[in-house]
């Protein structure tokens, strides 16, 4: 696989990158160019590893078409919706409850009939006007009543939509009461959809709420050698049961993931792992720097997105623990692994080499798939997160640099200390020394830019003009973003794959996962059907005529 194109090499890029900035910017009235210019780069990477300043996780210009989402759909909808046995009930006017719902396709794997899993189901208090004028709590307690008598959850949360924000329900008093009342664990997430710039806020409750109320609850631990959580995997289209196949097969014992196929009593113990294994560092770094703080427990940024990735991950896991053994399981697991992955590879990437693709997807997939194309010889072009912050572009070098506004003072940051039992390093300042010297870095992450071909464009909180605007000026084979932008990129004539929900396929994670994608990509951009959107008169004129008196 060493023909993929490298991390770093500028792609020729006509219009130049530095034009097609000044030309989007130029659709723009000044005082909105002014700010937008500050989140559209041309990346370069210098020696060092250092990457130009971007601006991100501020409030989008009103007006704008954007491609985020709110608050509440961080919180619910994407770190807390994939645990199968705890109700997830929003508070509010039922439209809001469309996204209590399976939206994302979080898929998940009960061991047995007596396994809860309630994520078909749709909890909500269905707000009406009576509720917002003269407040919600009384139905608020009747919901929380009924979802107990009806499914004997192992626990209750209850999510907060803008409507009761605003008119004050008092959902943490209910929760402190129910949980006193029915003896299970109840839950407030204060997580309106107006609260922060992003669903990055929403991610941020999310972690806080899980941190102080559920992690630390069970101290029993799970038979296993090397013990891991894996932080930041959400089990879209079934990627977290590729990944949990290969750690068994690597002897690796999974604690927790969060919260892909999870479960209450996960969380719960989670903090007797060994180490912490972070995907998408955006949703979960939180949680990462919050058990590392409490428990001792380090964190890894791994990547499971790219067949390459996965093995070079699994390998940072195994010199992590520095046990020959696992090392040697790992070898087998990626000897075993790779032939299939090279075979298809040698088979596309004649068709796929050299074409061009554009990411604007949240979380790490705008970084992780990467990956996968330079593994097919694709290009990534431009790229982009819908709420990223500064370090998840320029990597975490630039934490203390970041300016608190006052958006994000309106999320909690909780001050941590060690738990005076449980707290115990996994590893010591000497050892953890040992392996930066070696290549091995924890509780870092290198960011986006630094691994993107100088030359590319970055664009942070893309808008639906500049999307238009990228596809004219430089035609790309594939863009990979989300559900609101798909169906217009698709009528451009572009294919246009869905990664937030992997439009109803998958997985993509491991290397069986790579193969997934190689192939659907192969089939995506190489189909005749794009050059059928315009009708032959369109394309070739054939009939011409004057009027009568001409």
């Amino acid at each position: 696989m060493s023909e993929v194109l490298e991390a770093g090499s500028p792609p020729a890029l006509t219009p130049p990158p530095e034009e097609v900035k000044r030309e989007l910017l130029a659709g723009y009235p000044t005082k909105v160019a002014r700010k937008r210019a500050h989140h559209i780069v041309v990346n370069a990477v210098d020696p060092e590893g250092t990457v130009p300043e971007i601006a991100a996780n501020v409030r989008t210009i009103p007006g704008i078409i954007t491609q985020r989402g709110c608050t509440y759909a961080g919180c619910k909808g994407v770190v807390l919706g994939p645990t199968r046995d705890i109700v997830h009930l929003t508070h509010g006017p039922i439209g809001c409850g469309f996204y209590s719902w399976l939206t994302r396709r979080n898929q998940t794997r009960p061991k047995g009939p007596e396994d809860l899993n309630f994520l078909t189901y749709c909890f909500s208090t269905d707000m009406q006007e009576e509720q917002i004028i003269f407040g919600g709590e009384k139905k608020l307690r009747q919901a929380i009543q009924e979802a107990y008598e009806l499914f004997q959850p192992r626990a209750i949360t209850i999510f907060a939509t803008c409507p009761v924000g605003l008119i004050g329900d008092d959902i943490h008093a209910v929760a402190r009461e129910m949980k006193e009342k029915l003896g299970i664990n109840v839950i407030a997430f204060s997580c309106e959809g107006y609260k922060g710039v992003s669903q990055s806020a929403g991610h941020h409750i999310a972690n806080n709420g899980l941190f102080m109320h559920v992690v630390g609850l069970d101290d029993s631990t799970e038979a296993g050698k090397f013990r891991v959580n894996l932080l930041g995997e959400y089990n879209i289209g079934g990627d977290a049961f590729e990944i949990e196949r290969l750690f068994e097969e690597c002897g690796l014992t999974l604690v927790a993931t969060f919260s892909g196929n999870s479960t209450y009593e996960q969380f719960a113990r989670a903090h007797t792992a060994d180490l912490n294994l972070v995907m998408c560092h955006r949703s979960i770094n939180y949680m990462a720097d919050m058990m590392e703080a409490r428990f001792g427990i380090p964190w890894l940024k791994v990547n499971f997105l790219g067949a390459e990735a996965t093995a070079k991950s699994l390998r940072k896991i195994a010199a992590y623990f520095e046990d020959p053994e696992l090392a040697a399981r790992v070898e087998e697991v990626i000897v075993r692994e790779m032939p299939a992955v090279a075979a298809l590879l040698e088979e596309v990437r004649g068709r796929l080499a050299g074409k061009k693709a554009m990411l604007f997807v949240g979380g790490s997939r705008a970084h992780h798939y990467q990956e996968l194309f330079r593994e097919i010889g694709m290009e990534t072009i431009a790229a982009g997160y819908e709420f990223a912050h500064r370090d998840d572009y320029e990597g975490r070098r630039v934490l203390p640099r970041i300016k608190v506004d006052a958006d994000s003072r309106n999320i909690e940051e909780l001050q941590v200390e060690p738990d005076p039992r449980r707290y115990s390093p996994r590893i010591t300042p000497e050892d953890q020394a040992r392996l930066a010297m070696a290549g091995l870095v924890l509780q870092d992450y290198e960011g986006m830019m630094p691994t993107m071909a100088c030359g590319t464009l970055v664009v942070d909180d893309i808008s639906h003009y500049e999307t238009e605007k990228l596809i004219e000026l430089y035609r790309p084979d594939i863009i990979c973003a989300g559900i609101k932008e798909k169906y217009v990129i698709q009528k451009s004539g572009v294919p246009m794959k869905q990664l937030h929900n992997y439009d109803y396929s998958g997985p993509y994670a491991g290397f069986q996962g790579a193969i997934n994608f190689y192939r659907e990509i192969d089939r995506m951009v190489n189909s005749k059907v794009w050059r059928y959107l315009k009708a032959p008169w369109q394309e070739h004129p054939e009939l011409t005529a004057t009027y009568v008196w001409e």
